[in-house]
């Protein structure tokens, strides 16, 4: 098997320990991993903002970078949803359609792929996991709190097996950070009450970090908790998978 690992734009500029911690993990567990050095942006800011037509190039760039590999695999519920869902704005050849079906994020990729839910992992610390909305609810990495589904969790099962790690129960366990891309932008005032929400429910169930498969929602609520200075952290669940506290 070779895997193409995409480390979405904001990863690679902000958060370079999260693509650094993707590519160890998958290493330690025997993958065969490429970089394409070419790749760019999946197109996602634009398609959120409505300008799908200008995306369109970003896309078949994303394509051209990914093509040769078995199976495409990024830190980013949120993107890897967009290469999935949202690449149906271009000429659906061959090429485009095996790049959709085999794009996976990380988690998904270890449990349903790899079939693998114990990484040797250890990180003593209580945990909140924040669910993301295009992980949970686009990519189905989990039951969601609204319908009568049988309970299941990509993430959970992941981090049940990591060593001295306490998964906190949280009172509303999946509701929306507030970020949502440029929602965050347009609409401030809503996204930082509906941030502040999220982290008062971690901070209320004594969890010191919170982490989660999509660093986009975790850098909104990092940056909520540092202008506040509040006694919480932030880690991508990749760091935590790769750690050996």
């Amino acid at each position: 098997m070779r895997v193409g690992l995409f480390i979405p734009c904001y990863i690679n500029q902000l958060y370079p320990q999260v693509g650094i911690a993707t590519l160890e993990v998958l290493e330690k567990l025997g993958v065969d991993v490429y970089y394409p050095s070419g790749q760019t942006c999946c197109g996602q800011p634009l398609g959120n903002s409505g300008y799908e037509e200008d995306a369109k190039g970003a896309c078949q760039v994303f394509v051209e970078n990914f093509k040769e590999y078995d199976y495409i695999v990024g830190p980013s519920g949120s993107c890897i949803y967009h290469v999935k869902k949202h690449f149906d704005i271009i000429e659906q050849t061959p090429d485009v359609i095996n790049v959709r079906n085999n794009a996976f994020e990380l988690c998904e990729f270890i449990v349903k792929i790899l079939g693998i839910t114990d990484l040797g992992a250890s990180f003593p610390y209580k945990v909140g996991l924040h669910k993301s909305c295009h992980g949970l609810r686009g990519l189905h990495l989990g039951s969601c709190s609204e319908r009568m589904d049988a309970h299941y969790s990509t993430e959970e099962d992941l981090l049940a097996h990591v060593q001295g790690l306490e998964l906190m129960s949280l009172t509303r366990k999946d509701e929306c950070c507030g970020f949502g891309g440029t929602f965050a932008v347009f609409e401030e005032a809503i996204s930082v009450k509906m941030g502040k929400d999220r982290i008062q429910d971690h901070l209320n169930n004594d969890v010191e970090v919170i982490t989660g498969a999509d660093h986009s929602c975790l850098m909104h609520l990092e940056g909520l908790i540092n202008r506040n200075k509040q006694p919480i952290r932030v880690m991508h669940i990749a760091e935590i998978l790769n750690s050996s506290i």
